[in-house]
């Protein structure tokens, strides 16, 4: 991975915007839908601090003469259509109101990123923005009824698992919010649960296997395990290596233990 996805806010922000045509046009109404404000001159832009421009120039001279030009300014520059002169990329965007679902491909192909976009609007229902917006409300009753993190986490990851009350690809999910809430699933139990890997490819899991390996809050393994493996665990998941055979205690939460193959 070369790009480190993020989402950035810019609503009252000054972002720039030069050039002209539909493309140009285009990366306008982008920014406004986000709530920023387009500035059309690049001096203005700087002067204003912004962070972040768009090049729409159609002569590729003058795009890179710009795009220098911002870049020593500080700016984090997309000029379009020309990946190598550009500082971040624009995915592919879904939105079910608060859920932004955004597909890149790093510039390499923006018609595989808008297929897969396309694709996804399907499985992901209207009302997933609802089932959003509820659990944002209950946070405070999530605290609660779970004061410990860990158990707050794995009660949730239940729940919104596939075929859980909450599934978030269930058009129904939001209108069993309440009645979750107030008899909450107990989640995954903490403790140890063990994987014997069978190779280094992540897709050999099973759907319960890479369920815990998601779920857990730390992560015991031997030296030979696959970091493509490892890539399927949280990001914020607790990293242990053990050695080859060596057991492994439950600290708080759910440890999974992970087997090199044979």
């Amino acid at each position: 991975m070369e790009t480190l996805p993020l989402y950035h806010r810019i609503a009252g922000q000054p972002v720039v915007v030069l050039g002209e045509g539909e493309a140009a046009e285009a990366k306008r109404r982008l920014v406004e839908r986000a709530g920023g404000r387009v500035v059309s001159d690049l001096q203005e832009g700087v002067d204003t601090g912004a962070r972040l421009a768009f090049v729409a120039h159609a002569d590729a001279r003058a795009a890179e003469a710009d795009a220098i030009r911002l870049r020593c300014a500080g700016l984090l520059v997309n000029v379009v259509d020309r990946p190598a002169l550009c500082d971040f990329t624009v995915p592919s965007l879904l939105e079910r109101g608060p859920v932004l679902v955004a597909v890149g491909t790093g510039g390499v192909s923006a018609g595989l990123a808008k297929a897969l976009r396309l694709r996804l609007e399907g499985l992901l229902p209207p009302g997933l923005g609802a089932l959003a917006e509820g659990l944002g409300r209950a946070r405070a009753r999530l605290r609660e009824r779970f004061p410990e993190g860990a158990a707050r986490r794995r009660a949730l990851d239940a729940a919104l698992a596939s075929g859980g009350p909450l599934d978030p690809l269930d058009s129904g999910s939001a209108e069993r919010l309440d009645d979750w809430l107030a008899a909450p699933a107990a989640g995954e139990p903490g403790g140890v649960a063990e994987i014997a890997l069978r190779s280094a490819d992540p897709d050999d899991l099973t759907l319960r296997e890479a369920r815990l390996l998601g779920s857990a809050d730390v992560i015991a393994h031997e030296p030979g395990v696959a970091e493509a493996v490892l890539l399927r665990a949280r990001a914020d998941a607790v990293r242990r290596v053990l050695d080859r055979g060596d057991p492994a205690q439950s600290a708080a939460g759910l440890t999974v233990v992970l087997r090199a193959p044979q």
